[in-house]
């Protein structure tokens, strides 16, 4: 049995979804609108956490989430994303540097691709990976969110 909680962010509405009480997937509100049928059931409390957690972001007070979540993915999709949730709020890095720190700097266009599956944007910084020459790239949710993102960040940062 699927479940899912929407909130509304600033970005727009934000649907969370899991199962057996595990967030495992994102859609942002530029993504195609999931369908929603009778396997799915609405439990915003399963997602409570979440939910605040990702307030608390949008609001400023928080950085790093610590939320309960199943990937579903190949190793080496984990081994990367598990790189970019290392990426501090704020900064971000590029996909050379990704494959780099993950001892393979070939594969650069694999880390991209690992990172567009990301099925937890903005609680996986996927947005803080860019270009080789500093120029955005390549966002589940558009550019558009991804410079949005960015540069909320770094009004954050900057507030300190």
């Amino acid at each position: 049995m699927w479940q899912y909680h929407s909130i509304e962010t600033p970005v727009g509405k934000l649907y969370l979804v899991g199962a057996d009480g595990l967030l495992k997937k994102i859609f942002l509100p530029n993504q195609q609108p999931i369908l929603i049928d009778s396997h799915w059931r609405e439990e915003p409390q399963v997602f409570a956490d979440a939910a605040a957690q990702i307030e608390e972001y949008f609001a400023g007070s928080r950085q790093e989430f610590s939320i309960s979540i199943k990937l579903g993915l190949t190793e080496f999709q984990q081994q990367v994303l598990g790189e970019v949730a290392k990426i501090p709020f704020g900064q971000t890095v590029s996909y050379q540097t990704l494959a780099n720190r993950l001892g393979n700097p070939k594969a650069v266009r694999a880390v991209g691709a690992a990172n567009g599956k990301n099925p937890l944007p903005i609680v996986i910084p996927c947005h803080r990976v860019i270009g080789s020459s500093n120029e955005l790239v390549g966002y589940a949710g558009g550019l558009k969110l991804k410079k949005y993102l960015l540069e909320f960040e770094s009004k954050q940062i900057n507030l300190f």
